[in-house]
Formats: structure tokens, sequence, C-alpha cells
């Protein structure tokens, strides 16, 4: 068992960092990844990349868009796309789910994650409602503030 362990600890996971930043978060969900097997051993070496990917229907099934993961290195002329579409994996009912809610309100499907769950690659999505740049500048406002407050409480802790 310690083998599987130290194995799990090396495997790379990538955040979307620019999702918290421009969405508001709503219901959150894993789905798998229909991928090729050199886009595996791309990701494996961490060479991928999701902060600008999205998740689009496309005749009731949902894709990943604009997720970066780079060609294999030893890879022949059967080597993947970077920047292709990759199919979600979700049930039907999830994805009527997903889909009822998105077009209803206006909600987009964002990727905030990508990450090993034993030798499968999941995807974590998330719906979003997109801020307006004044909801961007208060959470900026609220974040120096309760820096500044812990630096505060820090410092009269040391007193």
């Amino acid at each position: 068992m310690a083998g599987k362990k130290k194995i799990a600890d090396r495997l790379p996971s990538f955040s979307n960092s620019k999702a918290r930043h421009k969405f508001l978060l709503g219901d959150k969900m894993v789905a798998g990844i229909e991928l090729q097997g050199t886009e595996v051993k791309s990701i494996r070496n961490g060479k991928a990349q999701i902060s600008e990917s999205f998740a689009r229907f496309n005749k009731d099934q949902l894709y990943l868009y604009n997720a970066y993961i780079d060609e294999y290195i030893f890879g022949n002329e059967n080597n993947h796309e970077p920047t292709r579409p990759r199919k979600l994996l979700l049930n039907r009912r999830e994805l009527d789910r997903l889909k009822a809610a998105v077009e209803a309100s206006g909600k987009t499907i964002v990727p905030l994650k990508l990450f090993f769950k034993g030798a499968l690659i999941k995807c974590e999505l998330a719906l979003g409602t997109g801020k307006n740049q004044r909801d961007k500048r208060q959470d900026l406002k609220k974040r120096v503030a309760q820096r500044e407050a812990d630096q505060a409480m820090k410092n009269s802790l040391k007193r």
C-alpha cells in the first residue's frame, strides 16, 4: 500500500485559478473525460492547462473546449491536437440538469480542476454566473481587509 500512496502524491493536478475571480460558483460536480492515450501520458508529465477552458453542450453531449494538453514528446504521427474538444462523461440525469440550468438562467459551466482519481482523470465542474467589474472590486477589497485584519491580530499576539 505504501507504493500506491507515493505514486498518487506524484501525480499532478491542474486548477483554474481565474474561475473564482471571474464567476460566482454554484453547484459542483465531478465528470470523467474521454482522452486519447497520448493525452493521458502528457497529463501525467504535467503538461496541461485549463485556465481558459469552458464546457458547452453540443447535441446533448457536454464537451470541454480550450483545454490545452501539450503534445506527447515521444508521440508519433498519431499524436493528439492540443486544444481539441474533449467529451465530458456524466450521467444523463446530470447532463439534463446542467442543460436546464444553462438554458433557463444563462449560467456557464466552468471547469475548476483536472485531477487523478486512481488511474482515471477527472474534471471538477461548477455552474457559474459571470461577475461584473463592481463585484470583482468588492471581492478584492474584502480580501485586502481580511489580510490586514489577520496581520493586525498576528502583530497584537506577538506583543
